[in-house]
């Protein structure tokens, strides 16, 4: 395994701030408050970079649904069959007599996942959706 070297810098905060980012260093079992730092830094990148269409990006696309209602897992399907390219998998749970889950993963280009995510999100009859989108891993050091 390559151990990245590290750059020391230093960042003035005011004493709340940083009591507050102690505690919750703590609470989520951070060693040290500079861990805590990276991942919050590679957390803002990721975010950052799925605002670009050309980016490449993992997540999921999670949607809830009435499955009785007309049409809809037909639209649903068609929409997922029109980007086998980006659609890695998905998973299909029955919460109830009436309500699904689908877990869609996919990895790609950011503009096409969003507007894919969209037209899922925005069928009839889908009760609540969400886009998270995750990175590749290739363009974050460790």
């Amino acid at each position: 395994m390559k151990v990245e070297p590290v750059a020391r810098f230093s960042v003035s905060l005011p004493r709340p701030l940083l009591n507050q980012l102690d505690q919750m260093s703590r609470e989520r079992g951070y060693d040290n408050r500079s861990l805590a730092i990276a991942d919050m830094i590679r957390n803002g990148l990721v975010e950052h970079r799925q605002k670009f269409s050309s980016a490449e990006i993992a997540g999921t696309i999670t949607l809830v649904y009435d499955h009785h209602k007309h049409n809809l897992q037909s639209v649903l399907t068609d929409i997922q069959h029109d980007h086998e390219d980006v659609i890695i998998s998905t998973v299909h749970v029955h919460l109830d007599h009436h309500n699904c889950l689908e877990v869609i993963l996919v990895r790609g280009k950011a503009g096409p996942i969003r507007k894919i995510a969209d037209a899922l999100i925005a069928a009839k009859g889908v009760k609540h959706g969400k886009l998270t989108v995750t990175t590749t891993g290739h363009d974050l050091p460790g």
